[in-house]
């Protein structure tokens, strides 16, 4: 009997000692935790590109034990910048936050909440960042060239088309339509024999039919060099015969059931990862969603331009969203925050950014780390992102214009009053025009 309880006694001690052991390698994790420091992004991904940057901050927060990053996610804009604002006063804000390209960049890094990134990196440097976009890019940089945020979700608009409706319409996938009017031929073709019921769709309308037409046709998009000329008067819209012309041939096509559907959100990508649209003009961003499409075989192209108006196109503007560091934390954390940002850039990381969203590679060595068998894939990719590296014509920087996030969408139901047969497609871009001039002058 002593035997059977002395046996129970080491049992039982050897059950505490193994709680104990497991409580003093919990309180390490725990003591761990506290010790790293903790940073809040905020963002507005959706979908795909979602869930592949929460993948890449787990893996981060895995990596290393000195910080802890933790992602809050907003369905809008407006819903991140209200909650900001609300935070700012309770001082318990984001350190990095994702905001829209409002084509007013100088403006926002003068917000008392903003550290601009070239102030940030000056203090704690990213080695080796070779920026893939060329400082004369006005995306996320002001007149003097400095980076204002981190250019992690830049894109650019494009054209997608399905590989397999191609073939059944007797296109050649390799080549795709470089002009508007020969892609009005390959439509035809689409509905014809293709016997597609959504020939043509796009998102993103303003950015593609309007801001866009712009550069790709080596024209401004605005008076005043694009608004970059500070020495002038505020910059106005110009909506010559180019557009007149591009506008009322999308008339024509809606009117035909060549373009069916048209949104200045990325409704339309949907349709073309469900395989219901054959062509899709829309962002680079939109990659992710097609990747992780069942059965979709796709291309993509640069946007069509018109070689009467020039005889090679030019490249788009570069826009998207961007991180935006917040001023006021302490020093740990603007360390901590900009570490992040350093292995965000890391070439294999940056890499996989990249060909997981379609947004623009961060670094030239993301470029270079992307696989090959990535861009095989999809006809015509590697070419159109290594175009982007060059330095971009005049036309072709970017454009500022004030309280364009407010214009926007003045200019977004221009278009649609247009297709819609409403109002003539002069009548319809002049209205707009006279509208975002107004808006453009309030302060």
């Amino acid at each position: 009997m002593k035997t059977l309880q002395l046996s129970g006694v080491a049992r039982a001690l050897g059950a505490t000692r193994r709680v104990w052991l497991f409580g003093l390698a919990m309180t390490a994790c725990g003591a761990a935790y506290a010790d790293s420091v903790q940073i809040q992004v905020w963002h507005t991904l959706m979908g795909p590109n979602k869930a592949e940057f929460e993948k890449l901050v787990k893996q981060y927060n895995k990596e290393q034990g000195d910080v802890e990053v933790t992602l809050r996610a907003f369905p809008t804009q407006a819903a991140l910048k209200q909650e900001a604002v609300a935070s700012r006063k309770a001082k318990n804000g984001p350190n990095l936050v994702q905001l829209d390209d409002n084509h007013s960049p100088e403006v926002v890094a003068e917000h008392r909440d903003i550290l601009p990134m070239y102030e940030l990196l000056a203090k704690y440097p990213i080695k080796d960042a070779n920026w893939f976009l060329p400082t004369t890019s006005s995306f996320t940089r002001d007149a003097r060239g400095r980076l204002l945020a981190f250019p992690w979700m830049a894109e650019i608009p494009v054209m997608f088309y399905n590989l397999d409706q191609y073939k059944k319409a007797g296109l050649d996938p390799a080549r795709p339509a470089r002009t508007w009017a020969d892609l009005q031929g390959d439509l035809l073709k689409l509905r014809d024999v293709a016997e597609s019921n959504c020939p043509y769709a796009t998102s993103e309308q303003v950015s593609v039919h309007l801001e866009n037409l712009a550069p790709l046709n080596g024209q401004t998009y605005t008076s005043n060099e694009n608004g970059l000329d500070k020495g002038r008067a505020a910059p106005a819209l110009q909506f010559d015969t180019l557009y007149m012309r591009h506008l009322s041939l999308m008339v024509s096509w809606k009117r035909s059931e060549l373009f069916t559907n048209h949104s200045e959100d990325r409704a339309s990508d949907a349709l073309f990862a469900k395989g219901d649209c054959s062509v899709l003009t829309t962002g680079s961003g939109a990659l992710g969603q097609f990747l992780n499409a069942k059965s979709l075989k796709f291309g993509v192209a640069p946007l069509p331009f018109y070689d009467q108006a020039t005889p090679t196109a030019g490249r788009p503007f570069v826009s998207g969203a961007a991180l935006w560091a917040i001023e006021g934390h302490p020093q740990s954390q603007e360390k901590a925050t900009a570490q992040f940002l350093a292995w965000l850039s890391k070439p294999v990381i940056a890499a996989e950014w990249h060909q997981r969203t379609g947004y623009l590679p961060l670094t030239e060595a993301a470029f270079r780390a992307s696989d090959v068998s990535f861009y095989d894939r999809m006809p015509g990719a590697q070419q159109l992102v290594a175009a982007m590296r060059n330095q971009p014509a005049p036309s072709g920087r970017g454009f500022r214009m004030a309280n364009y996030d407010r214009i926007e969408p003045v200019l977004s139901q221009g278009l649609n009053e247009a297709l819609e047969g409403r109002t003539p497609p002069m009548a319809a871009l002049n209205n707009a025009a006279s509208q975002a001039r107004a808006i453009a002058q309030q302060k």
